[in-house]
């Protein structure tokens, strides 16, 4: 007899999870509390600018092989695009300075090794200095475990912890740190090449996704908010959502992809992060110029990356509880003022919309991270899954994924389908 696998929760890491479980045979149920799928990971139709927009710009990288697996699986694995080369191209708007950092195409990071490669001013020394940052435990401070000042600090580490913790860095799980640097600067270039959804990110990792999940047979209902559910023994046996009770059959099994909130509140006594840290993000239509690299870091200014889509230049500001109550128009101009010094682009005010989400991620300092639960809960047909459980990285597509992942191998080992 075929099981049938509950997915509650239809953002990347739930999806993730539908997919693999489909795959393998089972019966697939998707039940999403909103009327649309992607959680936090969604492109929609913006008026202001009349362009389909992302909720939140997300970088991916090459080595981020759960994500790539993940969209090879319902072949869009050609969607996330980037140039050849890993390149990164940074500004610094206080100085003016440009340059490229260059991390090859290898397997090793021999561009540590290259003056022309690495970022400008900096010494190997430099980058030796980050070594304790490597193996830290998540327990430790990023400003216990390394220099938090100096150049090669303010040009590459404070960016990149900044948008991978989403907190000012020194006060970041230096563990959640070290799995980033080992995933990306320590696997060489060819684990490090960026990429975007350039068609957006519905189209790339989330339609594609529920339409191979409807062509296998699979049932998926929006608008269904599970308010709990059921158990007997140490079995999960009916989920309530309010208008309609479906019951959960013994050697069926239910995957909790849903925020931490309301995963706190289904199951009591869980623990979960309770601290949260903003992302703004803004669009602006335009035509980014010819030469506009897919992404550019900036420091010395307010905004910290500058995506080029087509029709349009959006940013991200990572960390950004202090703006999610500046007035829009203010933040705005502001914000336009830093992507023309940063892109050359010129002129008034475009079409344009800011996005500010004031709970973008959990905070990833070690007394949050801590929080993170696992996969397991006391019932043996119920699983976690979320880039807030506990996936030694921090929030991020990739930890969603293999947090997804992750839950259905643990349904895979509790039998066959």
């Amino acid at each position: 007899m075929q099981r049938v696998a509950h997915i509650v929760g239809a953002g990347i890491s739930g999806l993730s999870a539908a997919v693999r479980l489909a795959n393998a045979n089972f019966k697939v149920r998707v039940y999403e509390a909103t009327q649309q799928a992607g959680g936090r990971c969604r492109s929609y139709f913006d008026a202001a600018t009349n362009l389909m927009i992302d909720n939140g710009n997300h970088l991916l990288l090459s080595g981020n092989s759960h994500a790539l697996a993940y969209a090879k699986s319902i072949g869009t694995e050609a969607g996330l695009v980037g140039p050849k080369r890993a390149q990164f191209p940074f500004v610094d708007l206080a100085t003016g300075k440009r340059w490229r950092l260059d991390l090859g195409d290898g397997r090793l990071p021999l561009w540590l090794f290259d003056r022309e490669r690495r970022v400008p001013d900096t010494t190997l020394s430099d980058y030796l200095a980050l070594m304790p940052l490597i193996w830290s435990s998540p327990s430790r401070l990023v400003g216990d475990a390394i220099p938090t000042k100096g150049v090669l600090y303010q040009r590459l580490v404070q960016p990149l912890l900044l948008a991978a913790l989403n907190v000012d860095p020194p006060v970041g799980s230096a563990g959640l740190a070290g799995a980033i640097v080992r995933e990306t600067l320590l696997a060489g270039g060819q684990a490090c090449r960026p990429l975007i959804a350039r068609d957006g990110l519905s189209a790339v990792l989330v339609e594609p996704a529920v339409k191979l999940l409807q062509a296998k047979g699979a049932d998926i209902g929006f608008s269904k908010e599970l308010r709990g559910f059921a158990s007997a023994a140490d079995l999960v046996n009916e989920l309530n959502f309010g208008d309609e009770k479906i019951a959960v059959g013994p050697s069926d099994v239910v995957v909790l992809a849903v925020p931490p909130r309301s995963a706190a509140s289904l199951l009591p006594g869980l623990k979960t992060p309770t601290k949260f840290k903003a992302i703004v993000n803004g669009h602006f239509r335009i035509d980014p110029p010819r030469d506009a690299p897919p992404i550019l870091g900036v420091v010395g200014g307010l905004v910290e990356w500058v995506f080029a889509f087509p029709q349009r230049l959006s940013i991200t500001i990572s960390g950004a509880d202090r703006l999610v109550d500046m007035p829009r128009e203010e933040l705005a101009q502001a914000l336009w003022r830093d992507v023309c010094q940063a892109t050359g682009v010129s002129g008034e005010l475009p079409p344009w919309q800011i996005v500010r989400e004031r709970r973008a991620t959990f905070e990833a300092t070690p007394e949050q991270n801590a929080q993170r639960p696992g996969p397991k809960t006391a019932f043996k047909n119920l699983f976690l899954a979320g880039d807030w459980t506990d996936t030694g990285l921090p929030a991020t597509i990739e930890g969603s994924v293999r947090s997804g992942d992750r839950a259905a191998d643990l349904v895979l080992a509790t039998g066959q389908a």
